[in-house]
């Protein structure tokens, strides 16, 4: 499983004098010089797995492969610089394919002013694979880490929650520039953006911050989305369960003190976005629900997880 793979390699990776922050965060930390802002993110994307050629357009596929890795950026309050791509194109009509994927790769990189630096362009007789390498720069404030969480830190949500195959997982906007106005209106203390979904990656803040977290189930914002999918799929999934599970919402999770947090709320300062209190990080390790009834409850943090042997 990806979890019990990463959790190995943190452990074997040497340290290095240029690695500030290494595996385990949404992006890393170089120093380059006397520099210590770069930051850096991959992510890989797969036919079959991440998109479907048949369903969707290259050009949407192209604006998703470099949306992902913003998004990474963003949860760690970074403004995105520049950016480079792998693609392994399919023999046959690689050509066109890669036209269609650059010029949404291109639009997306013009929006968050992104040079598109180079890459690399393979091709093979499998199916299309994208890999997209952001870099960006923190500010002033430094970078938002999983890791600073602390006990009675609210959790804050932007937007909404689930059903994200029905179209947002392709379409979404990275929170770039929520993400840097909010660290600019007040000390974030931990982010994650929700790639894998809100209870699992919220789960992985609470880990990495050696702190639990309890969600108050009635205030997740769930999205429109969500309930499409729970009465289409009629499978007993209720529309909170997507909320808490589905993933690809790309939407930022943060810990933020307690009176700053009440004052987001009430500004609602990203607006159209919603800014959301969902609950708090306690002392008591792992991840809680607090019920209809007001009861705490475990609750057994749900998501997308490559898996392999």
């Amino acid at each position: 499983m990806e979890s019990d793979f990463i959790a190995w390699l943190r452990q074997r990776v040497p340290p290095h004098p240029q690695l500030l922050l290494g595996p385990g965060d949404d992006a890393a930390i170089l120093r380059l010089g006397d520099r210590t802002d770069c930051v850096v993110t991959v992510d890989l994307l797969t036919e079959g797995v991440d998109f479907d050629l048949q369903a969707v357009s290259a050009r949407r596929v192209g604006r998703k492969t470099l949306a992902v890795s913003l998004s990474d950026l963003a949860a760690m309050a970074a403004r995105p610089v520049g950016m480079v791509v792998a693609v392994a194109l399919p023999r046959r009509g690689g050509r066109q394919l890669a036209v269609d994927l650059f010029e949404g790769l291109a639009e997306m990189a013009e929006r968050y002013g992104v040079a598109v630096a180079g890459g690399d362009t393979n091709s093979w007789d499998g199916p299309l694979v994208v890999s997209v390498t952001a870099i960006g720069q923190t500010t002033a404030v430094g970078p938002l880490l999983r890791s600073g969480a602390k006990p009675g830190d609210r959790i804050l949500v932007t937007g909404t929650f689930g059903g994200s195959i029905l179209g947002k997982h392709l379409d979404f906007e990275p929170r770039v520039n929520e993400s840097l106005l909010l660290a600019d209106r007040c000390r974030l203390h931990a982010g994650i953006d929700t790639s894998d979904g809100l209870s699992l990656d919220l789960s992985r803040i609470a880990a990495e911050s050696g702190c639990g977290a309890v969600i108050d189930l009635d205030r997740v914002p769930i999205a429109p989305a969500a309930h499409e999918l729970a009465r289409q799929q009629n499978d007993g999934r209720t529309p909170l369960d997507h909320a808490l599970s589905d993933g690809e919402d790309f939407e930022l999770v943060l810990a933020v003190a307690p009176e700053d947090a009440a004052r987001l709320v009430s500004e609602q300062p990203v607006a159209p976005l919603q800014l959301t209190d969902i609950g708090e990080f306690i002392v008591e390790s792992g991840l809680w629900q607090i019920t209809a009834g007001g009861i705490r409850q475990p609750l057994q943090p749900r998501g997308w997880e490559h898996r392999f042997d």
